[in-house]
Formats: structure tokens, sequence, C-alpha cells
């Protein structure tokens, strides 16, 4: 898969890396060409000196083809507006954003812009985001037979109630993240649109589980 990163500073530098000890195609674009020094000697991908929300830049870095984007630059407007060109313009459908203002970050996740703040943020996090299965685990237990995870959902499992996909998908619906706010769901809670779900399950079970949420749900009866 092919993935754009804005931002070349040490979380770009460590998604890009990460990405690429996945087998990923990678390609980081910074407005400063010495920042690419981060990336080290053993990085295979391609630098893109030029702005990040510039069209002709996004272009060079092969948007039209992308699987993922994350804008993780030092400037929240700058993130916003590279997330939202390569989603609205160029149809890219995984994408993140780093915001550092809170206040900020709210806004953006109810336009349907994912965003992490820097208290949070981890590359770890990001990949979450970025690769719907097989991404690390938030929490692993000391056997290593039990995990706590970021999954990520189809859309139209959207107004279906979580215990219903906990039915579905054979996973414990740990906590649900909504508006940047973790939530312990009650029996009738509902799955609801920008909603983050984490599940606990057997850490041999997560792949099957990440794949049934990432297909449509099947007809309620």
């Amino acid at each position: 898969m092919h993935f754009v990163i804005m931002g070349c500073g040490r979380v770009g530098a460590a998604l890009a890396s990460s990405l690429e000890q996945r087998g990923h195609d990678v390609v980081v674009i910074d407005r400063d060409s010495a920042a690419f020094r981060r990336l080290g000697p053993d990085f295979q991908g391609k630098r893109v000196h030029g702005i990040g929300f510039d069209r002709d830049t996004l272009q060079r870095a092969g948007i039209e083809r992308a699987y993922a984007f994350a804008a993780v630059s030092s400037g929240d407007n700058s993130n916003i507006l590279a997330t939202r060109v390569a989603r609205e313009t160029y149809g890219v459908e995984n994408v993140v954003a780093r915001i550092y203002d809170p206040g900020r970050a709210e806004v953006f996740q109810r336009l349907g812009i994912p965003t992490v703040g820097t208290v949070r943020w981890t590359a770890d996090r990001i990949l979450r985001r970025l690769l719907p299965v097989g991404a690390v685990p938030e929490f692993t237990d000391p056997s290593g037979g039990v995990v706590v995870a970021e999954v990520s959902t189809h859309p139209k499992w959207i107004g279906r109630r979580l215990a219903h996909m906990e039915e579905i998908c054979g996973a414990r619906i740990a906590y649900v993240t909504r508006r940047d706010r973790g939530q312990i769901p009650g029996p009738t809670a509902v799955y609801q649109e920008l909603d983050v779900l984490h599940v606990v399950c057997a850490a041999e079970d997560l792949p099957g589980i990440e794949r049934i949420l990432l297909d449509p749900p099947p007809a309620e009866d």
C-alpha cells in the first residue's frame, strides 16, 4: 500500500520508518529539505520537497494512489488544510491530522477529520488510525493472550447497538472514544458517527474481529 506523510519531524520520521518496515511504499513531504536527514540512510522511500497542501506537491507524492495520508507537521492549519485536500480533492479515505490545539481538534473531529493531540501522540497511535488490520494493540496482558485494541469499522455499522456489534464480531467492546472522550457503553448504547471502538479480545482473534467490523453488517432480523 502507498502512504503519504506530510512533515518529517520526529513523529513523521518514526511513522515513515514503521510503515516501511511493514513493507509499505512511503513518501514523505517537507518544506525543509534538511528535515529529511531524520529518515536516516536506510530509508528507501521517496522524499518530496514542497508544501504539503499544494496540489502539485501532493501529486508528486503520488496522492492519487495513496491508501492513507497523515499530516504531522508543526502547524495545525497546514495539517488540517492538507488533510482536507487529500480527502476532498483526491478521495483518500484514511486520513489523520496532528493538532496542537485541543479546542480545534474537537471541531475537526466533527467535520470527519480524525485528529490526534500532542499529549497522547505516538507513532503507534497513528498507525492504528491508518492501518485498518494488523495495527499494534493498545494493551497486551503479561501472558500475551489478551489485548485491548482500537479497531476500524465500516460506515454502515453506524446506528447499530454496540451489544449487537459484540454478538456479531465475538469481542467485548471495552470502551468508546466519542468526541475525544472515553466512555464505557451501557446495554442500550448505539454506535455513532466518528466513534472510535476499543475492543478487548484474545490476541489470536483480533485479525478476524477487525475483518468482520470492516465489512458491512449483516441485515437485522
